[in-house]
């Protein structure tokens, strides 16, 4: 009667002295008042003064006393209240240690709170054994334990439970319907999100924005784009002004699908609602665009990506890009031309791989102006570009092609020309011995840096020299080249045993040179010196064999032929140095165009024979012009 009254009249402090003293005189006896300490923590509990009611509780039961369930429901409330579900927990454990059996609103209290902080397992125990002391679950239970198990991806219990819920006479409410159809749409699901969302409007909840963005998004990124659109159109009708988001994602995976007409009217029915798209939304339509070869179409959104503030250099060259890989060269042309009238800088790589991609398809006309805008632009032509077009030159069978080459060649401003140019003129302009001015360009070359492109520009060169007929010149290239250390293990004396050249990994030239220069080193040694090997061998490999077979049998060499390798004993190759017309051939005395090495490279080489190219130096090197 005390703790009614002055609940009553809310006089708590009273209430705590009052229950202290009842605590210390009922511990001394056995006189039960069960009713009355338990009723004080309710009060102090409905009053949400959290720590006078947890530290009566605590008082009651280190005494000892009994807590029944309503206590044990109200503190549980309290604290969950005040967000401290650990505590409730807490309580909880408390109950079920004392063995006090939970009541229907205890499980009420739980199991949603169990499930919403993500204790499933203990959440799904309590409903289990709800159910089986036959207490009903309400919907709070069902609507908590769907959710959690959907957000948690356990979405077969998620659906097992909402249909027992179904099968118990409740009603889904418009939460639990979007719930259910976020977790499967997320998880991928897309025909059973699709089946309840028919359900929630067969029962007659209208989906919201969210709701219509997430459905829209999730099928179109899964590839159903029919399906998004169709949903998409019915937001429209619906009253729902769709987001960048939207927009962006249906229309970024109709691009990504090939489908122009769709992406564009996307686009503008974007544009017109007065949206902005996305850096990705602009990116995506211009792949698209670009793959599809609309290069006005293009350039209208790009100008317009511009004047929405964003920076197009980088986009601009990305579909010049696209065009250059596609090898859709007049196209790539003509998008450079666009990005130049307005004033639309792209990278020096891509404007290489534009010239790379001209000179392969012999459009050396558009290629020159590229490379002039190459230099012009502070980027170095390094030695590999420079061989590169060389070797387009070496191949050219057109005479007004090689002058486009040669004038690309002079447009590299590489040191290499000048060597070039000076390698070719005689030696009153050069002032002085060809030897010494080889020698001079390739101590220039940083070996660490361009040993790889120092021996491609020897190949190159050396196969230029010899259709050239300039094999003086060669043999002192491929000296210079050999001294530098550029084909270390070309040659190998192996004292009186096995003298050998390998030129597996040379041009065909280059090939040639090397083997009319090193038996030249090998008869001087065998003749002056009087050494003699056992045997000599010329490593060719199988694509060289027949190029330097047929070159030294027309000098009646010894050299027997096998599978990749020319050998013959050190005696036979003695004699035949001794003839007169192998020293000649070794000296390149022979006239050049009677020349069988040259009738034979004639054959190797159609663009070296006498009709299309002349032997002797063109005439602009003579007079010191480029190539």
């Amino acid at each position: 009667m005390l703790f009614d009254g002055l609940n009553q009249s809310r006089d708590f402090d009273a209430i705590q002295s009052l229950f202290e003293e009842l605590v210390q005189e009922s511990s001394g006896n056995e006189v039960s008042l069960f009713s009355a300490y338990n009723r004080v923590i309710q009060f102090l509990a409905k009053a949400e003064k959290l720590e006078v009611s947890f530290c009566c509780f605590k008082k009651a039961q280190d005494y000892g006393f009994k807590i029944d369930t309503q206590t044990y429901n109200d503190l549980m409330m309290l604290f969950l209240n005040k967000s401290l579900p650990y505590k409730a927990f807490e309580i909880y454990e408390s109950m079920q240690a004392a063995g006090c059996l939970l009541d229907g609103s205890t499980y009420e209290l739980m199991i949603p709170s169990l499930a919403k902080s993500g204790r499933l397992d203990a959440a799904s125990k309590l409903f289990q054994e709800m159910k089986e002391r036959k207490f009903q679950p309400g919907f709070s239970i069902f609507a908590s334990l769907v959710d959690s198990m959907g957000k948690a991806g356990r979405l077969d219990t998620s659906m097992k439970i909402y249909m027992e819920m179904l099968g118990s006479g409740l009603r889904p409410s418009a939460t639990m319907f979007v719930s259910l159809i976020d977790s499967y749409a997320k998880a991928g699901k897309l025909d059973t999100a699709l089946r309840l969302w028919e359900e929630m409007k067969a029962a007659g909840f209208r989906p919201n924005f969210g709701l219509y963005t997430m459905i829209i998004e999730s099928h179109a990124k899964s590839g159903k784009l029919d399906l998004a659109t169709s949903i998409f159109k019915e937001m429209e009708k619906a009253g729902f002004l769709p987001t960048p988001s939207t927009y962006s994602c249906l229309l970024e995976m109709h691009a990504a699908s090939g489908q122009v007409d769709s992406a564009m009217k996307l686009y503008n029915s974007m544009i017109n609602a007065g949206l902005r798209p996305g850096l990705s939304t602009y990116t995506a339509l211009l792949t698209l665009l670009a793959n599809k070869k609309l290069v006005d179409v293009a350039a209208k959104i790009l100008l317009e990506m511009k004047s929405m503030g964003y920076s197009i250099d980088v986009s601009a060259s990305d579909v010049l890009m696209v065009y250059v890989k596609d090898g859709s060269i007049e196209l790539a042309l003509r998008w450079l031309s666009f990005m130049g009238s307005s004033g639309i800088r792209t990278n020096n790589f891509i404007v290489r791989q534009l010239f790379e991609s001209c000179m392969k398809n012999g459009l050396y006309e558009s290629a020159k102006p590229l490379l002039e805008n190459y230099v012009n632009s502070a980027a170095k032509v390094d030695l590999i570009l420079y061989t590169s077009i060389l070797a387009y030159l070496v191949r050219c069978q057109e005479e007004h092609n090689e002058r486009h080459l040669m004038a690309i060649l002079g447009a590299t401003k590489h040191k290499a020309h000048a060597f070039m140019c000076g390698l070719l003129t005689g030696p009153e302009q050069r002032k002085q011995p060809v030897l010494s001015f080889v020698r001079e360009f390739f101590q220039g070359i940083d070996y660490e840096l361009e040993e790889g492109a120092a021996r491609y520009f020897v190949n190159v060169l050396l196969n230029y020299l010899v259709l050239m007929g300039q094999i003086n010149r060669a043999r002192c290239v491929w000296k210079v080249a050999y001294e530098n250390k550029l084909f270390p293990k070309a040659i190998v004396f192996d004292q009186h045993i096995a003298w050998s050249l390998d030129v597996r990994n040379l041009s065909v030239g280059a090939a040639l040179i090397a083997v009319v220069h090193t038996l030249h080193r090998f008869r001087k040694r065998m003749l002056y010196y009087g050494v003699v090997p056992r045997r000599i061998k010329l490593v060719t490999g199988p694509t060289l064999k027949i190029v330097v077979a047929q070159m030294l049998s027309s000098v009646e060499s010894p050299f027997e032929v096998s599978k990749v390798v020319l050998r013959a004993t050190g005696d036979s190759v003695m004699e035949w140095f001794k003839k007169p017309i192998v020293q000649q051939f070794l000296l390149n005395e022979i006239p050049s165009r009677a020349d069988i090495l040259m009738h034979k490279l004639n054959i190797l080489f159609p663009s070296s024979a006498p009709e299309i190219r002349s032997l002797t130096p063109p005439k602009p090197l003579i007079a010191g012009k480029g190539i």
